[in-house]
């Protein structure tokens, strides 16, 4: 049996939720799967149609937390499990030692969750959670660095890039429901993310303005919700692309498939901002698998998803110069039909099927 203990998990959004979605029922051909993980609204819904053990932890966040870790010590102690997962360091941070002695430990880190300086009371909280970990699972090179440039033990960081289960198969509503809101556009781009400062938006918009002589029939589609919408929205209004750009706040995963299948570009120029910091970007992934190219930054672990010159660019995405130039670059002579090709092949290595056997292989 393999136990799964996250704070991330559907049916809320987002890619550290998709990640361990896809961890989990990639274990489940391996050996039956326990799942503890918080409570979301319709969570008995998804619950209900999953193959997965799913236990859900209610309450408010800083009891949950506990209420978690008992949970998880006691499940330890009372069943034979063979690997246990953990989300985040701070899921693993309330575990008794003692509890995971007989069984293999997993921490899996993503960036923004372990930049903290070196010396600081969350790196020292964080340094102790790691060493009851037998291994410490980096999802890129770039994470990896990180990791050890703040402290963290380098013999026990393995770099496995995030899995991915699309293609999925497209409900033809949907597709016809994406085609509308693209219309007879050209380029089709989309970002599918978060509306935060980090996820570089505010240079999109921009951008999207600054190419509408190039492509006059450009069309920007940004599927996500944050901190940063009613700036956008703001934006928007203010660069007179508000017929060129569509923000959606949330969007089911038909019609999320549907408007990355029919897409030229996916686009998410990710910057530093504070300590958050793109760590791998699953999104490059999900895209290339219908033979969309991608761009991305270079700040942060981008170029374990994207192949620079081959499956799409890294840019700066801080630089509007840089952002408008590489998007050129990419159409230019058709350019964007080589790497959509190139992204559905760098694709294929990316299957949950694969992955999840350089987990197994530690255990």
């Amino acid at each position: 049996m393999f136990l799964v203990v996250t704070r991330n998990f559907p049916p809320d959004v987002g890619g550290i939720q998709n990640l361990m979605e896809g961890l989990s029922n990639a274990l489940i051909n391996h050996g039956p799967v326990k799942v503890f993980a918080d409570d979301f609204d319709n969570a008995d819904m998804y619950d209900q149609k999953s193959n997965l053990n799913i236990e859900r932890v209610s309450g408010f966040k800083f009891l949950r937390k506990y209420r978690k870790a008992n949970l998880t010590n006691e499940f330890l102690k009372e069943n034979n499990v063979r690997a246990v997962f953990f989300d985040h360091w701070k899921s693993l941070e309330k575990i008794d030692q003692q509890s995971l002695n007989k069984t293999p430990c997993f921490c899996l880190i993503h960036s923004k969750e372990i930049n903290h300086p070196s010396g600081s009371s969350l790196n020292k909280r964080m340094l102790k959670a790691f060493s009851k970990a037998t291994f410490v699972i980096a999802n890129s090179k770039f994470t990896k660095e990180l990791a050890i440039k703040n402290g963290v033990d380098d013999s026990k960081i393995k770099v496995i890039n995030p899995g991915c289960n699309y293609p999925i198969k497209i409900n033809k509503e949907k597709l016809i429901e994406a085609e509308k809101l693209f219309q007879e556009s050209f380029p089709k781009i989309i970002t599918v993310a978060r509306l935060d400062k980090r996820k570089s938006h505010q240079n999109i918009l921009m951008t999207i303005k600054n190419l509408k002589p190039k492509f006059p029939k450009i069309k920007y589609i940004s599927i996500g919700n944050g901190d940063e919408k009613s700036n956008l929205l703001r934006l928007r209004k203010e660069l007179n692309v508000e017929k060129e750009v569509v923000l959606i706040d949330h969007s089911d995963e038909q019609l999320k498939t549907a408007l990355l299948s029919i897409s030229d570009l996916f686009l998410m120029p990710s910057i530093i901002f504070n300590k958050s910091v793109e760590g791998f970007g699953i999104s490059f992934i999900e895209s290339a698998c219908y033979g969309v190219g991608s761009i991305g930054g270079k700040a942060g672990g981008e170029a374990d998803a994207i192949l620079d010159g081959q499956t799409g660019y890294l840019c700066d995405g801080n630089d509007l110069s840089s952002i408008y130039e590489t998007i050129i670059k990419f159409f230019d002579n058709n350019n964007n039909i080589k790497l959509g090709k190139n992204s559905f092949e760098f694709s294929k290595k990316f299957k949950w099927k694969d992955t999840i056997k350089k987990y197994l292989e530690l255990i």
